[in-house]
Protein backbone atom coordinates (compact mmCIF):
# COMPACT_ATOMS: atom_id res chain seq x y z
CA UNK A 1 0.00 0.00 0.00
CA UNK A 2 1.38 2.89 -1.11
CA UNK A 3 1.29 6.12 1.57
CA UNK A 4 3.33 9.46 2.37
CA UNK A 5 6.63 10.07 0.30
CA UNK A 6 6.37 7.03 -1.78
CA UNK A 7 2.94 7.38 -2.67
CA UNK A 8 3.67 10.99 -3.95
CA UNK A 9 6.46 9.72 -6.19
CA UNK A 10 5.03 6.84 -7.80
CA UNK A 11 2.10 8.57 -8.77
CA UNK A 12 4.19 11.43 -10.06
CA UNK A 13 6.14 8.88 -11.98
CA UNK A 14 3.39 7.24 -13.36
CA UNK A 15 0.69 9.30 -14.18
CA UNK A 16 -1.56 8.39 -11.35
CA UNK A 17 -1.24 4.75 -12.50
CA UNK A 18 -0.07 3.74 -9.30
CA UNK A 19 -1.63 5.60 -6.33
CA UNK A 20 -4.79 7.14 -7.48
CA UNK A 21 -7.07 3.99 -6.67
CA UNK A 22 -6.10 3.93 -2.98
CA UNK A 23 -7.84 1.93 -0.33
CA UNK A 24 -11.04 1.79 -2.23
CA UNK A 25 -11.16 5.38 -2.83
CA UNK A 26 -9.58 8.03 -5.57
CA UNK A 27 -6.56 10.36 -4.52
CA UNK A 28 -5.07 13.60 -6.02
CA UNK A 29 -1.85 15.07 -5.45
CA UNK A 30 -2.20 18.46 -3.93
CA UNK A 31 0.92 20.70 -3.42
CA UNK A 32 0.69 24.12 -1.54
CA UNK A 33 3.34 26.48 -1.20
CA UNK A 34 4.83 26.75 3.10
CA UNK A 35 3.37 29.51 4.60
CA UNK A 36 6.51 29.96 6.51
CA UNK A 37 9.61 27.80 4.64
CA UNK A 38 7.58 29.28 1.08
CA UNK A 39 9.00 25.65 -0.48
CA UNK A 40 6.11 23.52 -2.27
CA UNK A 41 4.93 20.47 -0.39
CA UNK A 42 2.83 17.85 -2.44
CA UNK A 43 0.32 15.71 -0.41
CA UNK A 44 -2.04 12.60 -1.69
CA UNK A 45 -5.45 13.31 -0.45
CA UNK A 46 -9.02 11.52 -1.58
CA UNK A 47 -11.20 13.84 -3.19
CA UNK A 48 -14.32 13.76 -5.34
CA UNK A 49 -15.62 15.42 -8.13
CA UNK A 50 -17.82 18.18 -8.02
CA UNK A 51 -18.94 19.54 -11.14
CA UNK A 52 -15.63 21.40 -12.65
CA UNK A 53 -13.91 21.04 -9.32
CA UNK A 54 -12.82 18.68 -6.63
CA UNK A 55 -13.64 18.35 -3.28
CA UNK A 56 -10.95 16.78 -0.15
CA UNK A 57 -11.10 17.21 3.54
CA UNK A 58 -8.64 18.89 6.13
CA UNK A 59 -9.54 15.70 8.55
CA UNK A 60 -6.34 14.94 9.87
CA UNK A 61 -7.53 11.78 10.89
CA UNK A 62 -9.59 14.39 13.50
CA UNK A 63 -6.50 16.17 15.39
CA UNK A 64 -7.42 18.79 17.32
CA UNK A 65 -5.48 21.29 15.08
CA UNK A 66 -5.66 21.30 10.76
CA UNK A 67 -3.41 19.67 8.87
CA UNK A 68 -0.50 21.90 7.76
CA UNK A 69 -1.02 21.88 4.05
CA UNK A 70 -4.78 23.41 4.83
CA UNK A 71 -2.68 26.30 7.30
CA UNK A 72 -0.45 26.72 3.62
CA UNK A 73 -3.81 27.12 1.54
CA UNK A 74 -5.17 29.62 4.05
CA UNK A 75 -2.23 32.13 3.37
CA UNK A 76 -1.91 31.27 -0.16
CA UNK A 77 -5.09 29.79 -2.15
CA UNK A 78 -3.26 29.56 -5.58
CA UNK A 79 -1.84 25.60 -5.54
CA UNK A 80 -0.82 22.95 -7.81
CA UNK A 81 -3.56 19.55 -8.32
CA UNK A 82 -2.28 16.52 -10.33
CA UNK A 83 -5.50 14.36 -11.26
CA UNK A 84 -4.16 11.03 -12.46
CA UNK A 85 -2.23 12.82 -15.89
CA UNK A 86 -3.63 15.73 -15.57
CA UNK A 87 -2.01 18.40 -13.76
CA UNK A 88 -3.34 22.38 -13.51
CA UNK A 89 -3.24 25.11 -11.03
CA UNK A 90 -6.54 25.62 -8.57
CA UNK A 91 -7.56 27.94 -6.10
CA UNK A 92 -8.80 26.22 -3.26
CA UNK A 93 -11.15 27.85 -0.65
CA UNK A 94 -13.61 26.44 1.95
CA UNK A 95 -16.92 25.36 1.69
CA UNK A 96 -19.23 27.90 3.25
CA UNK A 97 -21.56 27.00 5.74
CA UNK A 98 -24.54 26.48 3.40
CA UNK A 99 -22.61 24.33 1.20
CA UNK A 100 -20.88 21.97 4.01
CA UNK A 101 -23.74 19.58 4.39
CA UNK A 102 -24.31 18.34 1.26
CA UNK A 103 -20.35 18.41 0.53
CA UNK A 104 -19.84 16.68 3.87
CA UNK A 105 -22.37 14.23 2.90
CA UNK A 106 -20.64 12.92 -0.63
CA UNK A 107 -16.91 13.03 1.05
CA UNK A 108 -18.73 10.94 3.90
CA UNK A 109 -19.82 8.21 1.30
CA UNK A 110 -16.57 8.00 -0.33
CA UNK A 111 -14.67 7.89 3.35
CA UNK A 112 -16.82 7.10 6.13
CA UNK A 113 -14.07 7.38 8.92
CA UNK A 114 -14.53 11.29 8.01
CA UNK A 115 -17.56 11.20 10.46
CA UNK A 116 -15.39 9.63 13.19
CA UNK A 117 -12.55 11.71 12.74
CA UNK A 118 -15.09 14.73 13.66
CA UNK A 119 -16.55 12.86 16.72
CA UNK A 120 -12.78 12.93 17.62
CA UNK A 121 -12.68 16.89 17.46
CA UNK A 122 -14.22 20.18 18.37
CA UNK A 123 -12.40 21.49 15.49
CA UNK A 124 -15.26 22.10 12.58
CA UNK A 125 -13.65 20.05 10.04
CA UNK A 126 -13.34 21.85 6.73
CA UNK A 127 -14.39 20.30 3.44
CA UNK A 128 -12.18 22.15 0.46
CA UNK A 129 -13.28 22.73 -2.73
CA UNK A 130 -10.35 22.97 -5.36
CA UNK A 131 -11.34 25.33 -8.48
CA UNK A 132 -9.36 25.41 -11.78
CA UNK A 133 -8.13 28.83 -12.53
Amino acid sequence: MLYGKEHVERYQETDGAEGHDWQGTITLLLTTTGRRSGQERTTPLIYQPEGDAYLIVASKGGADEPPLWYRNLEAQPEVKVQVKGDKFTARARTATAEEKPALWRKMVATWPQYDEYQQKTDRDIPVVVLERV
